[in-house]
């Protein structure tokens, strides 16, 4: 019998009553799959802690379900609409573009055409096998190409063209190299003969049928199983490309390579990759500016902003030359949304309170189960307390490969990792619900892109970190939903999605806003609304290490797709290349906060300092804490010492840590409530603030490696309490949530619910 395998997601990460949340499920080797809507309450199994939490809630969906496979586009491609077929020229044409091939020799890869796979019929310009440019054309019975000499190489940019003259079956196709000093990895000092021009007589003419499409980065193909896909995907950059009436000569494609516009008399279509741009960035519509506006949309985000054919060095923005930024990369790789048939949907009741929810999936011989999570958030907020699930952070680290590439994990977490079945799984077979912002694509390039709308394996209860050996991001901050419950707060939940989308408005009904345990992706929309909050009173626990760190940005007609950009500083998996470092989606630019002068000190009083998974290590209060001003914070705390137990690596302050810091915008009233103990030297100083390399820079030597407990006051009797501990979540439920941890915690958010001025103000 098959293994039997469930995978589900929803069309939405946060909901309210009234609204609609479809589930998307694909199963294999099972008949039927068991729907049952639970509550989630506690997502560690660790023994040190209450063990995984549920609560099932009745609902119209807890039944038997049909089971089937549902298959995934993979790839970016762009495709356009041609109901006239002006794309399906019976005579004579030529296909032109700017390309910058990145795996030129990944097999065969579509460029521009119209071309099916499986029926050997159509046109294309592309990369063959052998990682040469083609052209091809096939009848539907059989096919016949021209291929050009030298081998493509990969990151410099070519102008290549093709032509077919169907009278006398004679095809032409045309590269060469429009290097110039910045646009690409080689110079013009590198003796390559880029250039080719060959000439043949086919033997077969394209045959044309109305349901293949015309793609621009991919080609058609169908199966018995699935139905019609796209595959043979393109991996580099395309600028402006065209379909040409008619064979061009070589005067002709020498004045389009060096940057002139075809002749406007026979323009089929002509995509301005530059057409678009705003201030505000530009979407996946890439215009037909010839006379038939066949306009072509991107699926699965082809990246947009990224420098073209032309780019001179000298700006790094596409605002400020949207000319040079004609540059769209396409990978074989890309998924963004599985676009899954819906195979049930739960409109939420009123009755229903606001929490994290899952539905929990389980094939009938119960040898697979699925988690697919969701939120509800309140109609008319009436609780005092918010948790502010960090989702934007949740889709950074969505299906992380981090923990396969044991060589290096290893170095950064000192951790040997211990892999779950999903992660087996996984590994096994391939990725085939997309990469995470920690990922590179097959070609190299690091993957800016994430969605919600796939299924996200590390986004799950009990799913545990392998690199790590404990629970990350959702996991772990069920540990602060456990933790709410057992102290019997009235709370609810938004998600990063919410307050992007309506900024200050979400949280202000809110007396206390309490952070994830690594709220590291923030949007703008979201600092703003943060900032303002607590400039009018508002309280926030940030209960996060390295948070508000990264800049990113939701797309705004498929808000269920982030953004960001990893550039020169930083913890990162990646670095965007030169001049491409603002984001698409909204034009600004991206990486650190701290780079565009709003460090997270700013904002909580702590920021990125250092990190290490080896081992946690417990706070021990500094003088300032006894301050009668303060002291109510550790009401009922015995000793010095605070959190020397935990679930994620034995103690409270660790994983990722933040500091103190006055020169990087930490309040000057702000005080120091505890320090951490010493770290290993497995915590080593952040990247961002190494100016020269040399020893010394390890936890057990430099000063600047630890974890600050700060709290501050903010204007309107507002205030910020601060654990700058990833690990400070997972130290809630330990000993019954009866604590040193828990405790602190338990008067921070006691005093912070209470309305009028704080406990110790002078």
């Amino acid at each position: 019998m098959a293994k039997s395998q469930i995978y589900g997601y929803s069309d939405k990460l946060s909901v309210k009553a009234g609204d609609d949340i479809k589930f998307m499920i694909s199963a294999e080797g099972t008949a039927t799959f068991k729907a049952r809507l639970v509550r989630l309450i506690h997502g560690d199994e660790h023994p040190d802690g209450p063990g995984f939490l549920e609560e099932p809630i009745e609902a119209p969906l807890d039944r038997d379900w049909p089971a089937r496979k549902q298959y995934v586009q993979k790839g970016s491609f762009l495709q356009v609409a041609d109901p006239a077929r002006v794309l399906a020229p019976g005579g004579a044409f030529t296909l032109h573009a700017y390309v910058f091939p990145t795996l030129p020799g990944a097999g065969r890869q579509v460029i521009i055409g119209r071309w099916s796979v499986e029926r050997n019929l159509g046109y294309a310009l592309g990369i063959n096998g052998s990682g040469r440019l083609e052209f091809w054309v096939g009848d539907g019975a059989q096919a016949d190409a021209v291929a050009a000499e030298p081998l493509l190489m990969p990151q410099v940019w070519y102008f290549v063209a093709a032509s077919f003259d169907s009278r006398t079956g004679n095809a032409v196709v045309h590269q060469q190299a429009v290097l110039n000093r910045y646009n690409s990895l080689l110079s013009k000092i590198v003796p390559y003969d880029y250039a080719s021009h060959v000439s043949e007589r086919l033997r077969v003419r394209p045959g044309h049928a109305g349901d293949v499409r015309f793609l621009i980065g991919g080609a058609s193909e169908r199966s018995e199983a699935r139905g019609e896909f796209v595959s043979q995907c393109y991996n580099g950059k395309i600028d402006r490309c065209g379909v040409q009436g008619g064979v061009l000569d070589g005067r002709e494609l020498a004045a389009i390579s060096a940057g002139g516009k075809p002749g406007a008399a026979d323009i089929l279509a002509y995509w301005d990759t530059t057409a678009g741009y705003t201030d505000r960035g530009i979407g996946d519509t890439v215009i037909d500016v010839g006379p038939h506006k066949l306009h072509a949309e991107g699926v699965n985000c082809p990246v947009r902003a990224q420098t073209g054919w032309n780019w001179n060095g000298r700006n790094d923005c596409f605002r400020l030359a949207p000319e040079e930024y004609g540059g769209i990369e396409f990978h074989n790789d890309a998924m963004t949304d599985c676009r899954w048939e819906p195979s049930f949907s739960y409109t939420i009741p009123a009755e229903l309170k606001s929490g994290v929810y899952a539905v929990k999936l389980t094939a009938e011989d119960e040898r697979a189960e699925e988690y697919v999570p969701f939120v509800v958030r309140a109609a008319r907020p009436r609780a005092p307390i918010c948790l502010l699930l960090p989702t934007a952070s949740y889709l950074a680290y969505a299906n992380a490969q981090l923990s396969f590439e044991a060589d290096a994990v290893q170095a950064i977490t000192a951790v040997t990792p211990i892999l779950q079945d999903i992660d087996v799984e996984i590994y096994k077979n391939g990725v085939e619900f997309g990469l995470s912002t920690y990922d590179h694509h097959a070609d190299g390039a690091g993957v800016c892109y994430s969605s919600c709308r796939r299924p996200i394996f590390n986004m799950r209860p009990k799913y545990r970190m392998p690199a790590v050996c404990c629970p990350w991001q959702f996991p772990a901050d069920l540990s602060i939903v456990a933790w709410l419950d057992h102290m019997g707060y009235q709370y609810e939940v938004l998600t990063d999605e919410d307050l992007d989308r309506d900024g200050i408005a979400a949280i202000k009904p809110y007396r206390v806003v309490i952070n994830g345990s690594h709220c590291e992706y923030y949007s703008e929309r979201m600092m703003d609304a943060t900032e303002d909050y607590l400039a009018e009173g508002g309280r926030l626990a940030y209960l996060s290490g390295n948070g508000y760190y990264w800049v990113v940005a939701f797309r705004e007609k498929q808000p269920w797709i982030m953004e960001v950009r990893k550039l020169e500083a930083g913890s990162r998996a990646w670095q965007a290349r030169a001049g491409e470092h603002y984001l698409a989606s909204t034009g600004e630019r991206s990486g650190l906060w701290r780079h565009r002068n709003r460090a997270p000190q700013k904002l909580v009083g702590a920021g990125f300092t250092s990190e290490g998974m080896d081992v946690s290590v417990p706070y021990r209060r500094m003088p300032d804490s006894y301050d009668p001003s303060v002291a109510w914070i550790f009401e009922g705390v015995r000793g010095e010492i605070v959190g020397d137990f935990g679930l994620a690596r034995g103690g409270a302050a660790g994983i990722e840590i933040d500091r103190y810091d006055l020169t990087l915008g930490t309040p000057p009233h702000s005080v120091i409530l505890a320090s951490s103990e010493p770290f290993t030297d497995n915590y080593p100083l952040v990247q961002e603030d190494v100016m020269f390399m040399h020893p010394g820079m390890g936890g057990t030597q430099h000063p600047l490696v630890r974890a600050d407990m700060v709290y501050f006051t903010t204007p309107n009797d507002g205030a910020v309490f601060s654990a700058s501990s990833i690990a400070w979540a997972s130290a809630l439920p330990c000993n019954g949530f009866d604590n040193g941890v828990s405790r602190v915690m338990k008067n921070v958010i006691d005093a912070f619910m209470k309305v009028g001025p704080l406990p110790g103000k002078r």
